[in-house]
């Protein structure tokens, strides 16, 4: 396998990461995982915009420039031969002595990209998925993609012990999302998600499936989803980059649906495959 690393492609055996690269020792960095399709990369402008802002908000200055980027990235991709997968990236602020404050100019970003296998959960999509809910402990930056991940990781491993397929974060009784994915409930054939804020982060596949729900007629609504509603609603879906559509058939002890995916849930699936590339 190759990898990216800074402006270089190199064997996954040569790849170092210093002992003092604050991504280590602070998680002081931010991440995209973008999907490839039939050798294509889905969605890269808009991944390679979001690591941008991200990296902007830690006023972490990005290796080099977008474009430059977004070929280095489709190089990864056809050197490695990469058809039907992913491609995770991460920018630390790089290496320097530790120390809580930010390093000197003399320090530059870190980045590095490699392929990670990443296929359609197809029989899933199909039959739906079960989730419980938990306090959101994360911090109030949400918004930004940061390697800060220990909370989603607590909240995933949770799901995963409880026999659930993830869990949905609940802060002060408003739903904001699920530990990797973006949630979304459905009334009376209209979809309602919560606000793109700080408080959760704004998927691409979030808003992918905005422009799906347009193509095919449903009406969204930005809006907080209280808690103590999620009874008063008719479907569940949750999304992501590597999961696109999921159904939700059962939240907690609560199930949608009579358990199956709901019809406007299986027509949104249909309408964000056409998005798909060939």
């Amino acid at each position: 396998m190759k990898i990216l690393m800074n402006d270089e492609l190199i064997d996954r055996e040569q790849a170092k990461v210093d002992i003092e690269d604050r991504g280590y020792q602070f998680g002081d960095g931010v991440y995209e995982v973008i999907r490839v399709y039939n050798g294509e990369v889905f969605t890269i402008d808009e991944h390679l915009e979001r690591l941008k802002r991200s990296a902007g908000e830690l006023k972490i200055s990005l290796p080099y420039e977008l474009e430059t980027l977004k070929n280095r990235i489709r190089e990864l991709v056809s050197v490695n031969q990469v058809r039907d997968g992913g491609i995770y990236m991460q920018v630390t602020r790089g290496v320097s002595a530790r120390n809580h404050l930010f390093p000197g100019s003399d320090v530059s970003a870190q980045l590095a990209a490699y392929p990670i296998p990443s296929k359609r959960p197809a029989e899933l999509q199909k039959s739906g998925v079960e989730v419980m809910t938990a306090e959101d402990i994360r911090w109030k930056r949400c918004d930004i993609k940061s390697l800060n991940l220990l909370g989603n990781v607590m909240a995933k491993q949770a799901a995963a012990d409880a026999g659930k397929y993830e869990t949905i974060f609940v802060r002060d009784g408003v739903v904001t999302e699920g530990s990797s994915t973006n949630f979304y409930a459905v009334k009376d054939g209209t979809v309602y998600t919560h606000p793109a804020n700080h408080f959760i982060l704004n998927g691409i596949t979030r808003l992918k499936i905005m422009e799906a729900c347009q193509n095919a007629g449903v009406d969204t609504v930005e809006k907080e989803i209280m808690a103590s509603e999620l009874g008063q609603y008719d479907e569940v879906f949750i999304s992501s980059t590597t999961i696109e559509v999921m159904p939700v058939v059962k939240i907690d002890d609560r199930s949608y649906s009579e358990g199956r995916p709901g019809p406007i849930t299986l027509l949104i699936q249909k309408a964000f495959r056409e998005l798909l590339p060939d």
